[in-house]
This record gives C-alpha cells, sequence and structure tokens, in this order.
C-alpha cells in the first residue's frame, strides 16, 4: 500500500496500540493535531453526521488538500486518520480510496458505531463533491 507520510505514521501508532482504550486515547490525542479552522461556516458543515463537522478543500497542483474541524474529540481523532489518509491524493485517487479499509487497517472499524460510520462516509462524499467540483 502506498501511503502518503502521515498515514503511514498513523497506520504505525494505531497498529501498536494493544486495544481499543489505547486506540482511543491515541484518536483524541490526532484531533488535537487538526489544522484549526477559523470560520465554520454553514456550507461548510458536513451534513449526515451526529456531531457539528465542517469541511474545506482546496486541489494545490491536482492533489487535494482538507482541513475539517468537530465539536466532538473522538469525531475529531476520526477527522484527523481521515485526513492522514487522504490529503494529497488526486481526484480520481480519492474517488477511488476504500475509507471502510483504511479504518479497519487501523483497527477502529469494528469501534466505529453505526453512526459514527455513517458520519466518516459523509465527509467522504463531501469530499468527494468537492473534489469533483474543483
Amino acid at each position: 500500500m502506498n501511503l502518503p507520510d502521515n498515514a503511514r505514521e498513523a497506520l504505525e501508532a494505531f497498529t501498536a496500540c494493544p486495544g481499543w482504550e489505547q486506540r482511543a486515547r491515541l484518536l483524541m490525542q490526532w484531533g488535537e493535531r487538526l489544522e484549526p479552522l477559523s470560520e465554520r461556516n454553514e456550507t461548510d458543515r458536513v451534513h449526515g453526521c451526529e456531531s457539528q463537522v465542517w469541511l474545506v478543500g482546496a486541489a494545490h497542483d491536482g492533489r487535494w488538500h482538507f482541513r475539517a474541524a468537530s465539536d466532538a474529540r473522538l469525531i475529531s481523532g476520526l477527522l484527523a486518520v481521515l485526513l492522514a489518509r487522504v490529503n494529497g491524493l488526486s481526484a480520481a485517487e480519492l474517488a477511488a480510496l476504500d475509507i471502510t479499509d483504511w479504518f479497519t487497517t487501523l483497527g477502529l472499524s469494528r469501534q466505529l458505531s453505526p453512526s459514527r460510520a455513517n458520519g466518516m462516509n459523509a465527509v467522504v462524499q463531501q469530499m468527494r463533491r468537492l473534489s469533483e467540483a474543483g
């Protein structure tokens, strides 16, 4: 699997955790790494998430860079490991990405409640819409 550096770092960190408690703590630490969003506009809000999530994205030389924020610490962590995997991808790579496989590889999928999984899928769908429009 050809991974961006941040995604490789996430993979190494999460696979080294022996259990869910350690992964949850690590997720919250990753959430603190999110680049802050100075403005949280309704147009940037991701619908389909129980928690409030905002997403912005821009392409540079055909590669996408996203920033996201949430009002929930665990969701912020999930967003951080998602961004680690998707930032730097082209629109075509983003369209082909299996995000469920990414969370499974990190050992996080079993602990994703259906509402959290739906929320992460809503974030990925919004990323894809932005990249197709961009």
